[in-house]
Protein backbone atom coordinates (compact mmCIF):
# COMPACT_ATOMS: atom_id res chain seq x y z
CA UNK A 1 0.00 0.00 0.00
CA UNK A 2 0.79 3.73 -0.14
CA UNK A 3 0.01 6.39 1.99
CA UNK A 4 0.90 10.34 0.70
CA UNK A 5 2.04 12.32 3.01
CA UNK A 6 3.59 15.24 4.76
CA UNK A 7 4.96 14.50 7.99
CA UNK A 8 6.29 18.35 9.31
CA UNK A 9 3.63 20.84 9.95
CA UNK A 10 3.09 23.69 12.29
CA UNK A 11 0.09 24.68 13.43
CA UNK A 12 -0.32 27.97 14.56
CA UNK A 13 0.87 27.54 18.00
CA UNK A 14 4.56 27.61 16.45
CA UNK A 15 5.33 31.55 16.27
CA UNK A 16 6.78 31.55 12.95
CA UNK A 17 3.53 29.90 11.65
CA UNK A 18 0.57 31.05 9.94
CA UNK A 19 -2.64 31.86 12.12
CA UNK A 20 -4.55 30.80 9.23
CA UNK A 21 -2.63 27.15 10.47
CA UNK A 22 -5.56 26.27 12.48
CA UNK A 23 -6.79 22.53 13.17
CA UNK A 24 -9.50 22.75 10.49
CA UNK A 25 -7.94 24.57 7.94
CA UNK A 26 -4.99 22.38 7.75
CA UNK A 27 -6.72 18.90 7.85
CA UNK A 28 -9.18 20.08 4.94
CA UNK A 29 -6.17 21.25 3.15
CA UNK A 30 -4.03 18.04 3.11
CA UNK A 31 -7.65 16.15 2.28
CA UNK A 32 -7.95 18.22 -0.83
CA UNK A 33 -4.07 17.94 -1.60
CA UNK A 34 -5.26 13.64 -1.47
CA UNK A 35 -2.85 12.93 1.40
CA UNK A 36 -3.34 10.01 3.37
CA UNK A 37 -1.17 10.73 6.78
CA UNK A 38 0.21 14.00 8.19
CA UNK A 39 2.27 14.72 11.13
CA UNK A 40 1.70 17.91 13.28
CA UNK A 41 5.32 19.25 14.61
CA UNK A 42 4.63 22.27 16.13
CA UNK A 43 8.26 23.62 17.99
CA UNK A 44 8.84 22.43 21.46
CA UNK A 45 5.01 21.84 22.00
CA UNK A 46 1.94 19.34 21.06
CA UNK A 47 -0.75 21.64 22.69
CA UNK A 48 -2.38 21.05 19.56
CA UNK A 49 -2.23 17.65 18.16
CA UNK A 50 -4.88 16.15 19.86
CA UNK A 51 -7.58 18.84 18.34
CA UNK A 52 -5.75 18.22 14.24
CA UNK A 53 -5.63 14.04 15.60
CA UNK A 54 -9.15 13.78 16.28
CA UNK A 55 -10.08 16.60 13.07
CA UNK A 56 -8.42 14.09 11.03
CA UNK A 57 -10.11 10.82 12.19
CA UNK A 58 -13.27 12.22 10.89
CA UNK A 59 -12.19 12.55 7.84
CA UNK A 60 -10.15 9.26 7.44
CA UNK A 61 -6.90 11.63 7.32
CA UNK A 62 -3.91 9.83 9.64
CA UNK A 63 -2.66 12.54 11.96
CA UNK A 64 0.18 11.10 13.32
CA UNK A 65 1.25 12.67 16.83
CA UNK A 66 4.51 14.65 16.95
CA UNK A 67 6.84 17.57 17.94
CA UNK A 68 9.69 18.88 16.41
CA UNK A 69 12.15 19.50 19.66
CA UNK A 70 15.16 21.80 19.31
CA UNK A 71 17.82 20.06 21.32
CA UNK A 72 20.43 21.71 23.59
CA UNK A 73 22.66 21.40 20.31
CA UNK A 74 20.56 23.58 18.97
CA UNK A 75 19.16 20.56 16.21
CA UNK A 76 15.60 20.00 15.34
CA UNK A 77 14.78 16.21 16.06
CA UNK A 78 11.46 15.35 15.02
CA UNK A 79 9.27 13.40 17.46
CA UNK A 80 6.77 10.81 15.99
CA UNK A 81 4.62 8.96 19.17
CA UNK A 82 2.66 6.12 18.75
CA UNK A 83 -0.76 7.55 20.59
CA UNK A 84 -1.59 11.15 21.59
CA UNK A 85 -1.08 10.77 25.28
CA UNK A 86 2.22 9.74 24.51
CA UNK A 87 2.92 12.38 22.65
CA UNK A 88 1.19 14.75 25.20
CA UNK A 89 3.25 13.83 28.19
CA UNK A 90 6.40 14.18 26.42
CA UNK A 91 5.57 17.86 25.71
CA UNK A 92 5.23 18.57 29.19
CA UNK A 93 8.56 16.81 29.85
CA UNK A 94 9.87 19.54 27.02
CA UNK A 95 7.90 22.11 28.67
CA UNK A 96 9.77 21.85 31.92
CA UNK A 97 13.02 21.32 29.80
CA UNK A 98 12.93 25.51 28.53
CA UNK A 99 13.89 28.34 29.48
CA UNK A 100 10.57 30.90 30.01
CA UNK A 101 11.90 34.01 27.72
CA UNK A 102 8.75 36.23 26.79
CA UNK A 103 7.24 35.33 23.34
CA UNK A 104 7.96 38.54 21.49
CA UNK A 105 4.88 37.98 19.21
CA UNK A 106 5.03 41.45 17.51
CA UNK A 107 8.66 40.08 16.23
CA UNK A 108 8.22 36.13 16.27
CA UNK A 109 4.22 36.06 15.89
CA UNK A 110 1.55 34.00 17.96
CA UNK A 111 1.57 31.05 19.74
CA UNK A 112 -2.20 30.13 20.08
CA UNK A 113 -3.59 26.28 21.17
CA UNK A 114 -7.07 26.14 19.69
CA UNK A 115 -9.98 23.66 20.07
CA UNK A 116 -11.37 21.40 17.35
CA UNK A 117 -13.81 24.06 16.42
CA UNK A 118 -10.65 26.74 16.03
CA UNK A 119 -11.05 28.61 19.07
CA UNK A 120 -8.11 29.91 20.27
CA UNK A 121 -8.25 28.49 24.22
CA UNK A 122 -4.70 29.71 25.18
CA UNK A 123 -2.03 32.09 23.85
CA UNK A 124 1.70 30.42 24.92
CA UNK A 125 3.47 33.70 26.37
CA UNK A 126 6.95 32.23 26.64
CA UNK A 127 8.82 31.40 23.55
CA UNK A 128 8.61 28.23 21.47
CA UNK A 129 11.64 28.72 19.57
CA UNK A 130 14.82 28.08 21.81
CA UNK A 131 16.74 24.81 22.84
CA UNK A 132 15.65 22.84 25.13
CA UNK A 133 18.11 21.63 27.87
CA UNK A 134 17.26 18.04 26.51
CA UNK A 135 20.57 16.32 24.16
CA UNK A 136 20.18 14.51 21.18
CA UNK A 137 21.05 11.35 22.67
CA UNK A 138 18.44 11.99 25.67
CA UNK A 139 16.04 12.18 23.36
CA UNK A 140 16.45 9.14 21.27
CA UNK A 141 16.85 7.47 24.92
CA UNK A 142 13.34 8.63 25.42
CA UNK A 143 11.89 8.06 21.73
CA UNK A 144 12.69 4.54 22.66
CA UNK A 145 9.86 2.07 22.77
CA UNK A 146 7.03 5.46 22.66
CA UNK A 147 7.83 6.28 19.13
CA UNK A 148 10.51 7.10 16.74
CA UNK A 149 13.04 10.16 15.98
CA UNK A 150 14.31 11.73 13.17
CA UNK A 151 16.81 14.58 12.60
CA UNK A 152 15.13 17.10 10.72
CA UNK A 153 15.97 18.72 7.46
CA UNK A 154 19.37 17.71 7.39
CA UNK A 155 20.10 19.43 4.59
CA UNK A 156 20.02 22.83 5.98
CA UNK A 157 22.44 25.28 6.80
CA UNK A 158 21.16 25.93 10.64
CA UNK A 159 19.40 23.70 12.87
CA UNK A 160 20.29 20.60 11.37
CA UNK A 161 22.50 17.58 12.87
CA UNK A 162 24.81 17.73 10.08
CA UNK A 163 25.30 21.93 9.60
CA UNK A 164 25.34 21.88 13.86
CA UNK A 165 27.56 18.93 14.22
CA UNK A 166 29.33 17.77 11.45
CA UNK A 167 27.92 14.95 10.86
CA UNK A 168 25.11 12.52 11.79
CA UNK A 169 26.61 10.36 15.01
CA UNK A 170 26.40 6.80 15.34
CA UNK A 171 23.05 6.74 18.31
CA UNK A 172 21.06 4.39 18.71
CA UNK A 173 17.90 3.73 17.26
CA UNK A 174 18.43 6.47 14.72
CA UNK A 175 16.73 4.72 11.28
CA UNK A 176 15.28 7.47 9.14
CA UNK A 177 16.16 10.98 8.34
CA UNK A 178 14.64 13.77 6.59
CA UNK A 179 15.18 16.24 3.84
CA UNK A 180 13.76 19.20 2.45
CA UNK A 181 10.80 19.16 0.26
CA UNK A 182 12.68 21.19 -2.60
CA UNK A 183 15.71 18.47 -2.64
CA UNK A 184 16.14 15.97 -4.84
CA UNK A 185 16.93 12.73 -2.74
CA UNK A 186 19.31 11.61 -5.63
CA UNK A 187 21.06 14.42 -5.82
CA UNK A 188 21.51 14.52 -1.62
CA UNK A 189 22.46 11.05 -1.50
CA UNK A 190 25.35 11.68 -4.36
CA UNK A 191 26.60 14.54 -2.29
CA UNK A 192 26.39 12.55 1.10
CA UNK A 193 26.45 8.62 0.25
CA UNK A 194 27.74 7.63 3.50
CA UNK A 195 23.65 8.80 4.33
CA UNK A 196 22.38 5.75 2.37
CA UNK A 197 21.84 3.32 5.11
CA UNK A 198 19.01 5.56 6.33
CA UNK A 199 15.23 5.79 4.96
CA UNK A 200 14.86 8.97 3.66
CA UNK A 201 11.37 11.02 3.78
CA UNK A 202 10.78 14.14 2.34
CA UNK A 203 8.23 16.70 4.23
CA UNK A 204 7.01 20.65 3.76
CA UNK A 205 8.21 22.11 6.89
CA UNK A 206 4.65 23.56 6.12
CA UNK A 207 4.48 27.24 7.96
CA UNK A 208 0.94 28.31 5.45
CA UNK A 209 -1.01 26.15 4.01
CA UNK A 210 0.00 26.58 0.94
CA UNK A 211 2.98 25.02 1.77
CA UNK A 212 1.46 21.45 3.05
CA UNK A 213 3.18 18.97 0.15
CA UNK A 214 0.90 18.09 -2.76
CA UNK A 215 0.28 14.35 -3.11
CA UNK A 216 3.70 13.41 -4.12
CA UNK A 217 5.90 11.45 -1.10
CA UNK A 218 4.24 8.12 -0.01
CA UNK A 219 5.03 5.76 2.84
CA UNK A 220 4.72 2.14 1.68
CA UNK A 221 3.23 0.44 4.65
CA UNK A 222 -0.22 -0.70 6.09
CA UNK A 223 -2.70 2.25 6.52
CA UNK A 224 -2.66 2.97 10.43
CA UNK A 225 -0.64 5.11 12.73
CA UNK A 226 1.24 2.17 14.18
CA UNK A 227 2.57 1.00 10.77
CA UNK A 228 3.77 4.45 10.09
CA UNK A 229 5.60 4.53 12.88
CA UNK A 230 6.75 1.05 12.90
CA UNK A 231 7.91 1.82 9.40
CA UNK A 232 9.72 5.16 9.94
CA UNK A 233 11.80 3.13 13.27
CA UNK A 234 12.22 0.04 11.32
Amino acid sequence: MMLYYDLHIHTALSPCASDDMTPNNIVNMASIKGLDVIAITDHNSAKNVKAVYNLGLKKGLIVVPGIEVQTREEVHILCYFYSVDECAKFSEIINENLIKIKNEKTIFGNQFVMDEEDNVIEEIDYSLLISSNLSINEIFEYMEGKGVAVPAHVNRPSYSIVSNLGFIPNIKNLTTIEISKGIVTENFLHSYPEYGKYKIIRSSDAHYLGDISEREEFLPCEFGLKSIVDWLYG
